[in-house]
């Protein structure tokens, strides 16, 4: 097959939502699978329509989001009207990313691809997937459309029956996405990848971007731990590390390229405490003038006071602890994966190595089933009293977790039938113990000096 018939379109679509933020937001599952693609001859062509530096945006002269140093920030964003479930919902519907336009646009520019690839994020932000692909599907109307990701994976029927999508990839595509290719288009694989052996994946196609501003870092996959909330064990069936040797290669490779924000998405950094120890040793030798983020949460057990001041040292800037509640009772009747005492023994470490208590920040988990105001306000205390700064987490149901179930029963919302009620803005799961005017309380307490 000649060079030119090997063009491929991986697409990260926008998102339809109450409320978004980056932080440190990229679709790093599709650019895993771009650079396995590219090492198999394919020419890949790429749309980010939450990049808030995409070429498409720059004929229509619009003011670019406010953006921190650390470049965190807001999406390009436009209000919307509701989708009909949600109209009771009082509050602002908005696209976040591109201009249906300029993604038109941007289309417009590429040649055929012979396959286009999609992904999806929450199960809640199936809209922007499904509008997406309907104008992929009018802009390419013979080229077979490839679904992936969260939504895909969580919602699979649902995503069969009204996606619009030829094909539905659930869990780790790499070997089903080259299998499918061979089969549509004849085309064999010339390198398959090992997933046993997460260092045989080539590392993710960042320079797809023509402005990078951060890179995010995935050490391992899947978690040792089945928090009952947590989708983890559904997208990641097995929990795999990779080499910290090739880690901090990795990354040095882009600090020299200029990054200096580097986000880790693992869901369990630390839980390995010999691998976090060499991760952390190698990248303090790098010296480089580069920060690390942590906005998916740390395993408090694995903050040793060794731990704790390799991260200061090896610049761990964005603090997130995983306390998520300091019920005793909900924590065993949730995995057992913290304590009180392990919570304060990790934030006592994080301060002996220099942390002030507003640089620890603590998810705190609100909106469970049955869960009761006075346990989140409890919770909130003893994060302050410990010297941590508390960050609630609203709950969003996730079909096929254990809590599943118990979360349809207490939920007012039809959460097997509609996606969209799975969105933790709305509080899927309120109930009179906890409500709306409970959760605004909560946020205040958050943010009160007391």
């Amino acid at each position: 097959m000649r060079k030119k018939e090997k063009d491929l379109l991986l697409i990260n679509p926008w998102v339809y939502d109450f409320a978004a933020y980056d932080l440190w937001a990229k679709p790093l599952g599709l650019l895993f699978l771009a650079s396995l693609l590219k090492k198999n001859g394919w020419s890949i062509h790429y749309i980010d329509c939450l990049d808030v530096h995409h070429p498409a945006l720059k004929p229509l002269r619009v003011k670019g989001p406010r953006r921190r140093p650390d470049h965190r920030g807001h999406f390009y964003q436009a209000e919307v009207e509701r989708p009909s479930p949600l109209r009771g919902i009082p509050r602002r519907f908005h696209r976040f990313g591109l201009p249906p336009q300029a993604f038109r646009e941007a289309l417009q520019s590429l040649p055929k691809p012979r396959a286009v690839l999609v992904t999806s994020g929450m199960t809640y932000w199936y809209q922007g997937v499904h509008e997406a692909i309907d104008i992929v599907k009018g802009a390419f109307p013979a080229v077979p459309v490839i679904l992936g990701g969260i939504y895909a994976t969580l919602c699979a029927e649902h995503a069969e029956e009204y996606a619009g999508a030829d094909f539905i990839i659930k869990g780790w595509g790499e070997i089903q996405v080259l299998e499918l290719l061979e089969g549509l288009t004849g085309v064999s694989p010339s390198f398959i990848p090992d997933l046993n052996n997460l260092d045989s994946l080539p590392p993710p196609a960042f320079s797809l971007y023509p402005h990078l501003d951060y890179c995010c870092v995935l050490t391992s996959r899947g978690c040792p731990f089945h928090c009952p909330y947590c989708a983890s064990p559904l997208l990641n069936p097995r929990f795999i590390t990779r080499d910290p040797a090739h880690v901090v290669n990795e990354i040095a490779r882009w600090a020299d390229r200029g990054v200096e924000e580097f986000a880790f998405y693992d869901d369990a950094l630390l839980v390995d405490r010999e691998f976090a120890i060499a991760l952390l040793q190698g990248i303090e030798k790098r010296r480089s003038k580069i920060r690390f983020h942590t906005p998916n949460g740390l395993h408090c057990r694995g903050i040793t006071e060794e731990v704790a001041h390799l991260m200061r040292r090896a610049g761990f800037a964005t603090i997130r602890l995983g306390l998520e509640t300091a019920s005793s009772e909900r924590q065993l009747a949730t995995g057992g994966k913290v304590s009180n005492d392990d919570f304060k023994t990790a934030v006592q470490n994080l301060h002996r190595a220099g942390y002030a208590p507003q640089e620890i920040g603590t998810y705190i988990l609100a909106g469970l089933p049955g869960q009761e105001r006075a346990e989140v306000e409890e919770t909130i205390r003893f994060v302050k009293e410990c010297g941590a700064r508390p960050y609630l987490a609203e709950y969003s149901p996730i079909p096929g977790t254990p809590l599943w179930e118990e979360a349809v029963r207490a939920s007012p919302f039809d959460l097997p039938g509609e996606p969209l009620f799975h969105n933790n803005t709305i509080l899927p799961c309120r109930w009179e113990g906890l409500d709306w005017e409970d959760l605004q309380a909560l946020k205040t307490m958050v943010h009160s000096d007391g």
